[in-house]
């Protein structure tokens, strides 16, 4: 960890790196976390409706159930708290401190953007068939044109909409 607390970017990076290849070697799967979400909503529905999610083409391929990626999704999500209580920056808020600076410190609009923004992007994801960073990572390890292409186009996505979010606000 640095002096900020945060994680060295490049060391972050090659131990993901080394758990992408962990991944492909022991299980034989490659990075990739869009389709839980979709597998979620599946199992969610079951509840209500079985006999319609057992006739939806879709998920007569992928079976609504708890599965790698379903389990990866879940590690993300306790690595990340983990992380944030070992370099000292995990804090529960509502509203992310350059989001206040920039926009106020109202939820309601946050949420709707927040809901609105998670709306596009899995139709975008669905679409694409899979995530962009799952797409990156998992292409650029078998260094694939398309992975690349995808990375770099998330990022590029990614910079633009900062800067139209966030131009002139402050840096915290």
């Amino acid at each position: 960890m640095n002096n900020k607390g945060s994680w060295n970017p490049y060391f972050a990076g090659a131990l993901s790196g080394v758990v992408a290849i962990g991944s492909v070697w022991f299980v034989g799967k490659y990075f990739g976390a869009s389709t839980s979400f979709v597998k979620s909503a599946g199992m969610i529905e079951q509840i209500f409706s079985p006999e319609r999610v057992a006739r939806m083409p879709y998920f007569i391929k992928e079976v609504p159930a708890i599965d790698w990626q379903w389990m990866f999704v879940l590690g993300i999500v306790l690595g990340a708290f983990v992380a944030s209580i070992l370099s000292g920056t995990f804090k529960v808020q509502t509203i992310p401190d350059m989001w206040a600076g920039r926009f106020g410190s109202a939820t309601r609009p946050r949420a709707i953007g927040a809901f609105i923004g998670g709306v596009i992007a899995m139709f975008g994801v669905r679409l694409a068939n899979g995530c962009p960073s799952g797409h990156g990572l998992a292409g650029a390890s078998q260094l694939a044109v398309s992975g690349y292409l995808a990375l770099i186009f998330f990022f590029i996505g990614g910079m633009i909409s900062a800067n139209l979010l966030y131009k002139g606000g402050k840096r915290r």
